[in-house]
Formats: structure tokens, sequence, C-alpha cells
């Protein structure tokens, strides 16, 4: 029996994957592309579908994170704008290059390894801020960073909320390299828009990720709509993940009044480091047809989610229950 052209089991595994993804883009505040599009490449989606499709899915998530933020005055409309257009030029080009090198045949190969990259890159630095002692000068760090950025002094300067004072243009050039791997990859750019407007513009966190997720609604519709023009987003497996994220997103946006986020840098870093090994597994085992590779793979992608959304969720009962001594809440707090 099939349901929109799927079988009840994958219905069943998109609604479920949404459901996780949710849980996560309510907590993180981040899309959940950057799972969705290298899950549909293990599942064997060409690379234009599964970068469509994970593009789709991050307008269909933010829409509602974004309403929520508004709401608690946390959105700059000022660098949203500003990211906006830079992103949406971006993804233009982003979307030239899948397409070009879908005609070529190289497509599949430049994503898996960009995405490889690209996701242990942000896994490996996720993983080092998360076992960085908070008495450390990390904090620091990242504001001398700021604070040499908001230096350069190259008009027009313009002025966000929590008073910070950055060069229109490098906001711009941020916008632009992240709309070009938003295009590219399939990704609403959402974990990496928030560190560079933290660590490198200096906004305020809560500002930062308001500000995140309305440009990820934006971006995502407009990335959405220019890969549907071409055939390239299966609605069907969209709708599904997008019926169990609203739930999710519900989850996890009660969790951020319970748990610290700091408090799972480390989960969030496991899951990046799982998703570039998932797809690196995937890729040799279509290479050289080990079964056992593509299955692994598998298990990486969907057992990430699930693992770190359950953290999630454990954390927060745990707190709200204000069960300190019970021995799963000290290993997921701790």
């Amino acid at each position: 029996m099939e349901l929109l052209g799927l079988s009840l089991l994958m219905v069943g595994v998109f609604v479920g994957f949404g459901l996780l993804i949710g849980t996560l883009f309510g907590f993180f505040g981040m899309g959940g592309s950057f799972l969705v599009t290298p899950a549909l490449l293990v599942l064997g989606y060409p690379s234009t579908v599964a970068v469509g499709s994970g593009l789709a899915f991050v307008f269909g998530t933010s829409v509602i994170g974004a309403l929520r933020h508004r709401d608690h005055g946390q959105v700059d409309y000022k660098l949203a704008a500003i990211m906006t257009a830079a992103m949406t030029a971006g993804i233009e080009l982003g979307k030239s290059v899948v397409f070009f090198l879908e005609a070529t045949g190289m497509a599949d190969l430049v994503i898996n390894v960009s995405y490889v990259g690209l996701l242990a890159l942000v896994g490996l630095f996720t993983l080092r801020d998360a076992w960085t002692d908070e008495s450390d000068d990390e904090s620091g760090a990242s504001l001398d960073l700021a604070e040499r950025v908001q230096a350069i002094e190259i008009p027009p300067m313009v002025t966000f909320r929590g008073d910070v004072r950055v060069s229109g243009v490098i906001v711009a050039a941020i916008g632009l390299v992240i709309g070009v791997l938003s295009g590219f990859l399939g990704v609403g750019g959402g974990f990496l828009l928030m560190p560079a407007m933290m660590y490198g513009l200096g906004i305020p966190a809560a500002i930062a990720v308001g500000t995140d997720i309305l440009q990820i609604t934006i971006s995502g519709a407009f990335g959405a709509f220019t890969y549907a023009q071409s055939g390239a987003v299966a609605l069907p497996v969209v709708a599904f993940l997008l019926v169990g994220s609203a739930l999710g997103a519900r989850i996890g946006a009660g969790a951020t009044n319970l748990v610290d986020e700091d408090e799972i840098k480390g989960y969030f870093a496991a899951m990046l480091l799982a998703g570039s090994l998932a797809v690196a597994t995937n890729k040799l085992g279509n290479i050289y047809g080990i079964a056992a590779l593509n299955t692994v793979s598998t298990v990486l992608i969907f057992g990430a989610a699930f693992l770190v959304s359950g953290a999630v969720v454990l954390a927060a009962v745990c707190r709200l229950r204000s069960n300190a001594s019970s021995t799963w809440c000290r290993l997921t707090t701790s």
C-alpha cells in the first residue's frame, strides 16, 4: 500500500525523522536541512532533488519559529534584510553550480565531498567549543574577533540591535558566501549564519537566533521556489517531513525554557560529525559496492538525529522534575 507514491514504511520514516529534526530546530534554531539533504542522498535520491527538498523543508520548519521569535522581540529586521538580499544572490549562484555539475555528471560526487568537509569542519569547531571550559578565554577570543570586524570601517556603516556597528559591505559579503553554500548544498545556512553573526559580528545570541530563523524563512522560500521550477522538489517527502516537524518544533521550543543550550553542544557536534561520516561511508559503499557501508551510513544519519533529539527531551524532563540524582539526568546535563 502506498500514500502519495511512498510506501507506508517510508511515510513512517519521514514523519518520524521530521519529528526528530523539528525537535532539534525548535531547540537550536536551525532549519535541519543539513540532516535532511544528506539523508535523502543516503536514501538514493538525486542530488538536485535532495538539495531542493532540503530547502523546501527549511522553509516549512522556519515559518513558525520566525513568528515565535518576532513575538519575543528577538529579530533585527535591518540585519535580516541585508543578509536576505545577499543570500538570495548567493543561492542563485549556488543553484547554477549544482545544475552545471549535474550536466557534467559530477554533482553527486562534489556535493557529497563538500558535505563531508563542511559538516566535519563545523562539527569539530563546535566540539572544541563544547570541550572548552567556561572559565577559559573562549568568550574573550570570540569577542576579539567581533571587535576586529567592527573596527573595519568600510562605508556604509550600519548599527544593529544590541548597539552593534558593522560595515554593511562585510555583512553582505558574509551573507553572499553562506548563500552560495545554501544554494549549492541545500542547507538553510542556519548552522553557519548564526555562529557568523554571534562570533564574527558580535550580535547578541538571542537576536542572532531570531534574525537567523527569519532569514532562513525568506531564503528557504526563494531556494525552494527556484528548485521547484526545475521539478527538483519531492513534495510528498517534504510534506511528510513537515507533518512530523510541526510537533517536534513545539517540543524543542518548550525545551529551550528548561535546558541551557550550552549543556548539549557536545551532542550537537556529534550529530554534525555523524552526518559527515554518514555521507562519506555512503559514497564509499557506492564506489566499492560494499552494502554494509550503506547500512552504516543510514544508521548514522538517522541514529544521530534520534540520539540528540532524545538527549534534548530527556534533559528537559530531568530539569522539569528537578531530579538531579538520576543517573540519566547527570549523563545528559553534565
